[in-house]
């Protein structure tokens, strides 16, 4: 492997780069990544906005809000 010193910014990007896909890996797992289609360039703005909503992320009841979260952080 060459030294810091010897690699060209390029080099140096990509070294960087799979350093952190590793760890971010190790750390996360493996992601799935969705195929590439055409087919989202033609929906409409009800399919884009019933996609969102079926993907949308709903904290579970009881869960304490960003802005409680936020005073408990600032309390510390």
């Amino acid at each position: 492997m060459a030294t810091i010193a010897n690699m060209t910014l390029e080099d140096l990007k990509r070294f960087v780069e799979a350093t952190l896909d590793e760890r971010l890996t190790r750390l996360l797992g493996v992601f799935e990544s969705p195929d590439e289609s055409d087919d989202d360039d033609n929906l409409t703005w009800d399919e884009i906005r019933a996609a969102v909503e079926q993907h949308r992320w709903t904290p579970p009841p009881g869960a304490r809000s960003s802005l409680q979260l936020l005073r408990e952080d600032r309390e510390r």
